[in-house]
């Protein structure tokens, strides 16, 4: 299969959310439909130039399944975000190139289910697709939703939330967490940690035990947190999926060592000296070499003039996944790939060092 690329597509709208955060609508096109069907939970990479560099990052579809000729994402500015200030100034009209749907945080639509959903800020994005999918698509299935944020004014999707709990009287629940703003509710101030999920299970408030599938998205502090308390709660571990929208600072990422299924004897890699890396992209092959110490493969091939798929560039998205078919490679980091992709001889590109002479890398391997 190949690698995914991106596509022009038109802003067919922008509507602002909070003070600081967009939804940002792309027309698509019939002839495209196929290429981007989505699973809810899914993410577009978009792509512009800013400053003369080449950017990329990832934004999460905040879409029900039944908007057709729509992908909406929700982008909210961040500190010194040149991306996410770009967005800020985009328009109907504008042209923007758009990768194809990605991302392992969905849901199934189908059958009967309870849904717990933790969200904290931004979040919020695949979470909203999550439950307009589900709500409209399992006509028995319940999803209740809480929601972290610092104050009223920076809750994203306030309508949209607001519609679905009007409409969904029984099915949906809707439960803010405001750490600056003072709520009637005690137990519903202060920040989403695992102390106040435990105290809020205990409560009945939320019933993590009897969820069937529990969706958590956020920065690290609130994954790590809300994990903490699940584990305290004895939920099981595979009724839980999560994504990292940012690691926080000194945040202990996954084990990154990948051997490849096939290592043949390669010779070892010093750090510091150069590896011959193959890479294997819609069924081409080109050879670079990388010095270990001074680059990862993402940064070595850009060097080299090779387009390999990226976005977030910090081992959270998992754009630039890759197979390795021959060598071994360390990652800086990962905080995305699960351990049974790395026993599958999966890494990261943006994060991959070459532990042995030779490496690889098959791009197309799904």
């Amino acid at each position: 299969m190949a690698a995914p690329r991106f596509h022009t597509l038109e802003i067919a709208a922008v509507r602002n959310e909070t003070p600081d955060a967009v939804a940002i609508s792309f027309a698509i096109p019939e002839d495209l439909s196929g290429t981007f069907a989505f699973v809810p939970g899914q993410y577009l990479t978009l792509r512009a130039e800013i400053g003369g560099e080449d950017m990329r990052r990832s934004y999460s579809i905040c879409s029900p399944l039944s908007e057709k000729d729509r992908r909406t994402v929700g982008v909210k500015r961040i500190e010194d975000g040149r991306f996410s200030s770009f967005a800020q100034t985009l328009k109907a009209g504008d042209r923007i190139q758009v990768m194809p749907p990605q991302g392992r945080f969905t849901a199934q639509i189908g059958g009967d289910h309870d849904y717990l959903l933790l969200a904290a800020g931004s979040g919020i994005t695949p979470c909203l697709s999550i439950a307009k999918s589900v709500l409209a698509g399992e006509p028995d299935s319940t999803v209740t939703l809480l929601y972290a944020n610092r104050n009223s004014s920076s809750v994203m999707f306030r309508d949209d939330l607001n519609d679905l709990k009007d409409r969904y009287t029984t099915r949906f629940t809707l439960l803010h967490v405001m750490d600056e703003e003072v709520q009637d509710v005690e137990i519903m101030n202060g920040r989403l940690d695992a102390e106040k999920l435990e105290t809020l299970a205990g409560l009945g408030v939320i019933d993590p035990k009897s969820a069937d599938a529990i969706y958590i998205c956020g920065p690290e502090p609130m994954i790590r947190s809300a994990s903490t308390a699940l584990a305290t709660l004895c939920v099981d571990a595979d009724r839980i999926k999560f994504e990292l929208f940012t690691p926080a600072p000194g945040a202990k990422p996954a084990p990154a060592k990948t051997n490849g299924t096939a290592v043949n004897g390669g010779s070892p890699s010093t750090t510091g000296h150069g590896a011959s890396v193959e890479i294997i992209l819609d069924g081409a092959r080109r050879t670079i070499e990388v010095d270990a110490g001074q680059d990862t493969v993402l940064t070595a091939a850009q060097k080299a003039g090779l387009d390999l798929p990226f976005s977030c560039a910090g081992g959270m998205c998992c754009t630039c996944r890759c197979r390795i078919v021959e060598g071994a490679a360390t990652m800086d980091e990962n905080f995305s790939l699960e351990p049974w992709e790395i026993e599958a001889g999966f890494t990261l590109s943006c994060q991959a060092r070459p532990d042995t002479g030779k490496l690889v890398l098959d791009f197309d391997a799904q």
